[in-house]
């Protein structure tokens, strides 16, 4: 099953990001290209467009777009993490850098690649089909503490310690080798009343074991620094989360380089000379309107948050 790419908040990041002709810009997350392609169109044939991935289909869906813009283009088949380090080491200076964090629709729709609970799949959930581990090696051989930390930590999991003792319980007899024996084993592991409460019972799981085998959260920690790095002064960086741990990480980021003095507050004077590195574009994150959330309903988690560096 497929859906044509509809990129989020795509109109709220074109504001913040106010791309111009000439710039360069860095697309951390190219995925199906769509806020790529609104972004080529606006800084035209004197821009240049970096376009960063590990998914091999979203280096195929890179060179159609690359046909069809204005401008001149660049792919890094990498995680954005050591994509990112890369440039900064050959000192490239970006105008524009944007992250939409987590995993595509595209993803989500090859159903063959086991993101997605709603069709029975192996348990695969690797952006890069190359790495080796996959979401059946969690499930199977992690122990049940760490496994159980993953679903707490990354998933938020109120039943996490039951739903792992179902895993450990099934798995000793054979392993799980499909997103529809998860789905069975988590359904059985959560009480009745808590499964018709807060979406579907296996989503907190899934997104878990999708963060841990993607290292989604050690990536952006990772990546953050140097995305700064790569910015050059008045230049724009935004990034689009989907849960409140990516989110979390970027609020705490941006605002970290927004913070100017940070003496205690009963000194009458700064003494500690720090000077804001960046002005905030978004004071609170962006979500979508009501009218986006009904003509995409994947878009309803998302949030925008971007800021300016400042020439210091």
């Amino acid at each position: 099953m497929t859906h044509s790419h509809i990129p989020v908040l795509a109109g709220e990041l074109i504001d913040a990001l106010d791309p111009q002709p000439g710039e360069i810009a860095v697309d951390g997350t190219v995925g199906g290209g769509g806020h790529a392609r609104l972004i080529a169109e606006r800084i035209g044939p004197a821009g240049t467009l970096i376009g960063i991935d590990r998914d091999p289909t979203a280096e195929e869906r890179f060179a159609v777009l690359s046909a069809e813009v204005p401008c001149r283009t660049r792919f890094i088949r990498a995680d954005f993490a050591t994509a990112l380090a890369g440039l900064r080491e050959e000192d490239v200076r970006a105008d524009l850098l944007f992250l939409d964090l987590g995993m595509s629709s595209m993803q989500v729709d090859a159903w063959t690649r086991g993101f997605s609970y709603s069709y029975d799949a192996p348990l695969d959930m690797r952006m890069d089909p190359e790495q080796s581990l996959t979401a059946e090696e969690v499930v199977n051989e992690w122990d049940e503490r760490r496994l159980a930390r993953v679903l707490r930590d990354y998933g938020e999991e109120r039943y996490a310690r039951q739903i792992v003792r179902e895993i450990a319980r099934v798995r000793a007899t054979a392993p799980l080798a499909t997103t529809q024996q998860l789905v069975d084993v988590i359904k059985s592991a959560v009480p009745v009343p808590a499964q018709f409460a807060g979406g579907h019972p296996a989503k907190r799981t899934f997104q878990a074991l999708r963060i841990a085998v993607n290292d989604e959260l050690g990536q952006l920690e990772r990546a953050l620094p140097d995305a700064w790095e790569l910015l050059a002064p008045g230049g724009r960086m935004a990034a689009i989360s989907f849960h409140s741990l990516e989110d979390r990480l970027v609020k705490r980021f941006l605002a970290a380089r927004a913070r100017g003095c940070v003496c205690p507050p009963e000194l009458p004077i700064c003494v500690c000379g720090r000077e804001p590195e960046a002005e905030l574009l978004t004071r609170r994150a962006i979500a979508p309107t009501a009218g986006e959330v009904a003509a995409n309903p994947r878009s309803k988690s998302a949030h925008l948050r971007a800021v300016r560096k400042l020439e210091v």
